[in-house]
């Protein structure tokens, strides 16, 4: 039986990376929306593309700080296959 579980858990970790890497190369190549929601308490810092591969850089957030959410838009020549990728702060609360 523990074996069934970690078999359901490593398929679904595969397929949702598989989907995202997928995702990411649909939206860039052929526009669309994506959504990027960061772990608790991080804080985009600046966000790339390296060919198909989508880059961000995070750090910690400050307890100063708010979540904020970004939005990181292509603007092309002929405005056909336009991406849009959303990325989402959010905060943990910690007792």
């Amino acid at each position: 039986m523990k074996k069934k579980i970690l078999h359901i858990i490593v398929t679904t970790a595969i397929v949702g990376t598989i989907i995202t890497g997928c995702q990411q190369t649909m939206t860039k190549n052929f526009g669309g929306d994506m959504t990027l929601e960061l772990e608790p308490n991080q804080k985009l810092e600046e966000i790339t593309w390296k060919d198909d591969s989508l880059w961000y850089l995070t750090r910690p957030m400050r307890d100063d700080e708010k979540a904020e959410t970004h939005i990181f838009m292509e603007s092309s020549n002929t405005g056909f296959f336009e991406g849009t990728i959303t990325v989402i702060e959010s905060t943990e609360v910690t007792e």
